[in-house]
């Protein structure tokens, strides 16, 4: 994984095309005042030691320089140093409903940012806990297989959006079986849990069934409902005062099927919270997914960040000791040494 620690510095790039925009009216000024002055061959003649490129040759390598010096603030990094350690804890997958339901603003500022927000709180709070994401509407994806790596459960979870699967609808079952077999087929000895959050409107599958085999294989499903009972309305994109319609004309109102929720936590053991907007459901997560049983496990994460910017400071020098020895002028002395000249004899 590339990235930079500094990323503020490199702002500092904007300068660059103001400084060369400023170069080249500069000098071309100054050009055209000297051909205002007189004949420029003859000028020529009065100055034999006038560089017409050096100048510019000079200018462009410390422009050179100073881009280096900016990446070499930033600090470029890379995520190449591996690190395998034991961790003792607990393995969890995110079933996350983006269906297009999950636009609804009944909780604000919508259900689907809402639910973002409280998972990464929850990620926020995990130690040595495995988190994995499932995201589902009409069928169910693995958007990141378990790991250690909370970053990018991050970077992954701010990304989720309705679009991310084509199929609409909600298929609750398919969520679950999904989140199941991201676990993997080799047994675990730490507790698994599925985190299921949805308006649960499933229209699709047996959620139940599904909910039943979690059971079977010692899985708890902890389903947050979010939404209220009352519906609200779905608009047809982010921020957008239009509502989809039924083929109708009518508004479609989105209800939280609390009673599917219900049962789905009841018959996997686990728990149904519904959400709102206070932290109240998060907290109940939290405190329940305290109680499971930890056990330790080995994986593998980037413990730290190899440091590139070392490179970039030796560019930046390398061009400024070529800009030290480069004249803005002419040599006299220099200009008549002819290393190709025959010698007389």
């Amino acid at each position: 994984m590339f990235r930079f620690a500094n990323i503020e510095y490199l702002w500092l790039l904007v300068l660059v095309p103001f400084l060369i925009v400023s170069y080249e009216f500069l000098r071309k000024r100054k050009k055209k005042q000297l051909q205002e002055f007189g004949d420029e061959e003859l000028i020529a003649q009065l100055m034999p030691n006038v560089s017409h490129y050096r100048p510019s040759v000079k200018f462009y390598l410390l422009m050179l320089a100073f881009v280096a010096l900016v990446f070499a603030l930033a600090r470029p990094q890379n995520g190449m140093k591996e690190q395998t350690i034991k961790r003792q804890g607990i393995e969890v997958m995110v079933a996350l409903d983006v269906s297009n339901s999950m636009l609804a603003e009944d909780i604000a500022p919508s259900r689907l940012d809402k639910a973002k927000q409280v998972l990464s709180k929850l990620i926020d709070q995990m130690v040595d806990d495995k988190v994995g994401l499932v995201v589902f509407a009409g069928d169910a994806y693995i958007q990141l297989p378990i790991t250690c790596d909370y970053v990018s459960a991050k970077m992954f979870l701010n990304k989720i959006t309705p679009d991310v699967i084509a199929t609409q609808g909600t298929a609750i079952g398919a969520a679950i079986n999904t989140s199941i077999r991201a676990f993997g087929a080799e047994q675990s000895e730490a507790s698994r849990a599925i985190i299921l959050i949805t308006d649960g409107e499933n229209h699709e599958d047996d959620a139940i069934g599904a909910a039943q085999r979690a059971k079977e294989l010692g899985i708890k499903c902890y389903v947050m409902g979010i939404g209220k009972p009352e519906g609200s309305p779905i608009p047809v994109s982010y921020g957008s005062n239009d509502f989809r319609r039924d083929r109708a004309g009518n508004v479609v109102v989105s209800k939280l099927n609390e009673e599917m929720c219900q049962q789905i936590a009841q018959v996997s053991n686990g728990l149904y919270v519904r959400c709102d907007n206070s932290n109240t459901a998060l907290k109940t997560l939290e405190k329940e997914l305290n109680k499971l049983a930890t056990s330790e496990f080995e994986t593998t994460i980037y413990a730290e960040y190899n440091e590139q910017y070392q490179s970039f400071v030796f560019i930046a020098l390398l061009l400024l000791l070529i800009d030290a020895f480069l004249f803005s002028r002419k040599n006299k002395s220099l200009s008549r040494i002819n290393i190709f000249k025959e010698r007389q004899v």
